[in-house]
């Protein structure tokens, strides 16, 4: 297998597809690299080179006990982006990738980025405190952890029917869709999985998108069960200079997967896009529905 070494001894596996501009890919939780197989082989197609990899402790890297938080995930693509020596590349996260990618310009900064994507993405801050009244309450986190230690084959079938929207009425999605869920999942270690809850929840990314200075998308459904897009990218939409925010009417979490079609064309489209920062733009996908 294609892996690089941390500095502390943590295995990463990673795929690298295609030839041409670079563009990286954080997944969400907790999932792998093969979550993307489906915006990376498409722009493999056309002209790019797209690079993901497996978070520690989960697909097909080491799942060390430590090392478990956003800043250890932020400097591992660093060590993935280093070691392949990538330049000017666009960073693309989903949900807890999102934050990963957040937390990397944050703390290594851009000078190997030339663009940032960030779908459905946990930033600026999920958890409900003081200074973020809007958010959600540690009881539905503290939920996730007794659902994962109690039974964490039967959770993970069950949380991906909210991941993909399957329970709305006249939803399409897929058994095998909902399957392979539960079998990149179980690849996780649970302490890891576990552990992860606290880093993608509770990590406050504002100071790091205010730190982006480079061109950045937001895509995000505005029927999102798991990462609600009011306290998510409507927020982080006004902390990134010039960033352009479309949302997605009816559309789910796993919006990679059941918008598929349309988000590889507003990847393309950016990608494809002027390198200079365009003025604010914020919109809504007509008509936009599952595939």
């Amino acid at each position: 297998m294609s892996t690089i070494t941390t500095k502390d001894g943590t295995e990463i596996y990673y795929k690298d597809w295609g030839k041409g501009p670079v563009v990286t890919f954080s997944h969400g939780w907790p999932l792998n690299a093969d979550a993307w197989d489906g915006q990376m082989l498409f722009l493999a197609q056309n002209g790019y080179r797209a690079v993901a990899h497996d978070r520690r402790g989960h697909g097909r890297s080491s799942q060390p006990s430590s090392g478990n938080d956003m800043n250890t995930y932020a400097d591992d693509l660093a060590a993935v982006i280093e070691a392949l020596d990538l330049k000017d590349a666009t960073l693309v996260g989903h949900s807890t990738g999102g934050g990963e990618v957040a937390r990397y310009i944050g703390r290594h900064g851009t000078r190997r980025v030339a663009k940032a994507v960030l779908i459905s993405a946990v930033p600026p801050l999920l958890l409900k405190s003081a200074s973020n009244p809007e958010g959600i309450p540690i009881e539905l986190f503290d939920g996730l952890r007794a659902g994962l230690f109690k039974d964490r084959s039967q959770f993970y079938k069950d949380f991906a029917i909210q991941f993909f929207g399957a329970n709305r009425p006249g939803s399409k999605v897929s058994q095998g869709v909902l399957d392979e869920f539960w079998l990149w999942s179980m690849q996780s270690g649970l302490k890891n999985s576990y552990e992860c809850i606290k880093a993608f929840s509770e990590t406050d990314f504002t100071e790091d998108l205010r730190k982006f200075d480079v061109p950045t998308l937001l895509l995000h459904g505005e029927d999102d069960q798991i990462v609600p897009v009011r306290e998510s990218s409507m927020k982080s939409a006004r902390l990134i200079k010039g960033a352009k925010d479309i949302y997605f009417p009816g559309a789910p979490h796993g919006i990679t997967t059941t918008h598929q079609d349309q988000i590889n064309a507003e990847l393309l489209a950016f990608l494809r896009g002027s390198p200079e920062t365009a003025p604010r733009e914020s919109r809504v996908m007509a008509g936009a529905a599952g595939r």
